[in-house]
């Protein structure tokens, strides 16, 4: 599968303020991972820190909080990781989970899909 960005709206924790990220789908990272500058600028407050492996191989510890995304008129609270200041901002499994998104490779987008109950 190839890799592709959108644009996501992150807020902060009380979902008044968003700013529009454009982001990596990586469906393999369970969480997003944003800028930790971002993060704080919006006031996200770690609440905890998660041993990650890296996509270069190595594990770090990073902090972990959570705040509000929108994806077109939906909003949630997702878990987002503080990332490195230089790294780009990634889409992980949970909020798109979340958000009840698929990868449509072939179109390189993000579509809807019909949520289970099971």
């Amino acid at each position: 599968m190839g890799t592709f960005f959108v644009d996501v709206e992150i807020g902060d924790p009380q979902g008044a303020e968003y700013i529009v990220v454009n982001a990596l789908v990586d469906t393999s990272s369970t969480h997003t991972s944003l800028p930790e500058g971002l993060l704080r600028q919006l006031g996200v407050q770690p609440r905890a820190e998660r041993l990650l492996w890296l996509a270069n191989g190595e594990r770090e510890r990073r902090p972990v909080g959570q705040t509000m995304m929108r994806w077109e008129e939906e909003e949630f609270m997702v878990p987002v990781i503080f990332g490195s200041d230089g790294a780009p901002a990634l889409l992980g499994a949970t909020s798109l989970q979340a958000f009840a998104l698929v990868v449509d490779s072939e179109m390189e987008r993000l579509v809807r899909a019909e949520a289970q109950p099971w």
